[in-house]
This record gives structure tokens, C-alpha cells and sequence, in this order.
């Protein structure tokens, strides 16, 4: 299969940190979709769908492209879903809930040929280990951090490392937003290996 430009369907900061770690060249666009769960879907299905359907809102736009889609939602206990907070209170909220808990995060992967419509979808689980948090902790966190656009209210690559006593997965990258080993596979199943493609001076945007 001929290769083609990688084109990352995020604004998000941290994917395009850790898609940049390939060494491969890519382009950003913002999909704009709706990122409502459907009543009664689990929380990998709905990963997985927003991860697609963010492929599919910019194949128009962006033809000739190979388009990564990721999404992320944390499932507790309990079987409640949690997304993006969007404020503090939404965000406290999540971290009261989380704490003392084990709480599986599922980050959803999607990797779509805009020309073909081939597609492939994952959906790469990782636990994390809350510790007890006080209600002071959680507000100082939250103040300084500001994890509002985070499913589960932290920032993995900040301080929410001290919000855990252990972690469980393969792969930590997903706790970020986008399962890099998973999307390495993808890449290396359709004829593009990282690896051998490694351009350390490739322009990216």
C-alpha cells in the first residue's frame, strides 16, 4: 500500500506531543463532532466510536491522508462513565468519586484511510490505582493544574502522578490520549513501520 501523510484528528497538545515521538511527518486538524454518549453505551464503545467518528468528520477535508483518531473515557467502579469535566466543580467531582479507587481508563483508536475508507479501531484499556484523597489535595491539584479538557480530572504527564499509589497497563502512553503501541502496530499492518521511517528532522504541523 502506498504511503501516505499522516494527518492527526486532535487540538489536543499532548497527542501531538506524543504522535511527534514516531519521528514522523503529520499535520493537526480539530474535528468537530459531537461527543454525547448514546444512552446505555459501555465505555468502550463509546471510545471507540468518538475515535472513529473523529476520522470520518475531517476525510473530506483532508483526502489522500491516513487520519488518527483517539478519545478517551474513565469507567469506575461502579460502571459510571466520567468524561471531560469541563469546569472545576465537574472536575472535583470526578476526584472525589475516583479516590481510593480503581478506576479503567479506555482509550479509543482509530486509524482511517480517507481515499479507500479502510479502517481499523482499538480500544487500549490501563487502570489506575487512586490513593485516598483529601478533600484539601484534590482542591490544590485542581488549582494548579487545571485538568478540565482531561477525562478523569488529571494530567498524567504533570503532577496527576500524585494522585495515584500504583498503575496497571501496557502501555502509559494511553493515559495521555493516544495508545502509541497500538498505533504502531496499526502503522506497521499497513506497510509503515516507525521504525524504519524514522525522520528526526521532519517538519510537522
Amino acid at each position: 500500500m502506498m504511503q501516505k501523510p499522516l494527518l492527526l484528528a486532535s487540538s489536543s497538545p499532548y497527542r501531538k506531543v506524543l504522535l511527534e515521538r514516531f519521528g514522523l511527518p503529520f499535520r493537526c486538524a480539530s474535528p468537530d463532532i459531537d461527543e454525547t454518549p448514546i444512552q446505555g453505551e459501555t465505555g468502550e464503545a463509546l471510545a471507540t466510536r468518538l475515535a472513529e467518528t473523529k476520522t470520518r468528520a475531517l476525510r473530506e477535508r483532508f483526502p489522500g491522508h491516513w487520519i488518527i483518531g483517539s478519545d478517551q473515557v474513565a469507567c469506575l467502579p461502579d460502571g459510571s462513565v466520567l468524561s471531560k469535566p469541563g469546569d472545576h466543580k465537574q472536575a472535583t467531582d470526578q476526584l472525589c468519586r475516583s479516590s481510593g479507587h480503581k478506576v479503567l481508563f479506555l482509550t479509543g483508536l482509530a486509524l482511517l484511510d480517507a481515499d479507500s475508507g479502510r479502517l481499523e479501531r482499538h480500544c487500549e484499556p490501563f487502570t489506575a490505582h487512586f490513593r485516598e484523597l483529601t478533600g484539601e489535595e484534590i482542591e490544590a491539584y485542581l488549582r494548579r493544574e487545571h485538568p478540565y479538557d482531561c477525562a478523569g480530572s488529571f494530567k498524567m504527564e504533570g503532577l496527576g502522578i500524585t494522585l495515584f499509589e500504583a498503575l496497571e497497563g501496557r502501555d502509559p502512553n494511553s493515559l495521555v490520549g493516544l495508545p502509541l503501541i497500538a498505533l504502531n502496530e496499526m502503522l506497521c499492518r499497513w506497510g509503515r513501520n516507525p521504525l524504519l521511517e524514522h525522520r528526526p528532522d521532519a517538519v510537522r504541523g
